[in-house]
């Protein structure tokens, strides 16, 4: 199993097990320079014990649905950080939407009332754009709306505390609490230099895993700013200030080739060694 044990833990229902389905950002990418760390956009699965939740629907949610499918889960929970393409692309192609026996609960909270879930969905799934409208789904969709800074519990034992991140037309952040156990996910967020955001601290607080936008290096956000991403320096800052355990670092940029994000991974190691720059299909457990 790709990943790190942080901690060993008997109990399988009160494991906590993250998989990145997804790792990159803006657009997927493929090729032989993309080979190691992968080229899906974001996708990020959660299993608090039996339970399954999904964090974004990037490309990366395309073979996790192929797997969900696989095992005898049959309700699922997809929480959109925003509706950004390379965030959504892979919804209308989520398998577990197309079953008859699933049920699957789509969640946001970034428009903050400006647009319900429902009607995002509805205008990503239409024609010229798509060939076909949500209706095609067989599964039991429940649409819920939220606002940012709301705590959620989508199901028992479980909390998600989110809050609002600064990116253009905006982003939310989540904070998973199970079991004792702490995973932040926070991607899509710009920083200021020199500044640590008041919500991503708040998410990240003492969390045994952070996962965090490193787009870029520090050197490049003068080139890029008002994209609304961050940098794996940053990451870095935010997990010590905010005593996380374990860093990992997602939504590698489309022109960071495999070369670059092995350089990232050895300054990085070298500066926090429980840092991660993540791959598809890295696994993390809790």
């Amino acid at each position: 199993m790709v990943g790190v044990v942080v901690d060993e833990v008997k109990d399988q229902s009160a494991r906590l097990t993250v998989k990145v389905w997804g790792t990159r950002g803006s657009t997927p990418v493929s090729g032989p320079a993309y080979s190691r760390y992968g080229g899906n956009t974001t996708c990020i699965e959660v299993r608090c014990g039996k339970r399954v939740l999904i964090f974004d629907a990037g490309t990366g949610i395309v073979p996790a649905g192929r797997q969900l499918l696989l095992e005898d889960e049959t309700d699922l929970h997809l929480f959109l950080t925003h509706s950004h393409y390379d965030h959504i692309i892979g919804l209308p192609f989520f398998a577990p939407l197309h079953k008859p026996h699933m049920s699957v609960t789509i969640a946001s909270g970034h428009m903050e009332g400006r647009m319900t879930t429902r009607q995002l969905v509805a205008e990503i799934m239409q024609p010229p754009w798509f060939p076909v409208c949500p209706d095609v789904f067989k599964a039991a969709v429940t649409y819920q709306n939220f606002m940012p800074e709301d705590q959620l519990e989508p199901v028992p034992g479980v909390v998600l505390r989110t809050g609002r991140l600064r990116h253009p037309g905006g982003a939310v952040g989540y904070r998973i609490e199970f079991a004792g156990k702490v995973v932040a996910i926070i991607t899509d967020t710009e920083h200021v230099p020199g500044e640590l955001d008041e919500h991503v601290m708040k998410l990240a607080e003492g969390a045994d895993l952070f996962l965090y936008d490193s787009a870029y290096c520090d050197e490049e956000m003068n080139k890029y700013n008002g994209f609304g991403h961050s940098s794996w320096q940053q990451a870095i800052r935010v997990g010590e200030a905010a005593n996380v355990q374990t860093i990992a670092m997602i939504h590698h940029s489309f022109f960071h080739e495999d070369k670059d994000l092995d350089r990232v991974a050895a300054q990085a190691k070298a500066l926090f060694d429980r840092s991660h720059v993540v791959r598809d299909g890295q696994v993390f457990e809790l």
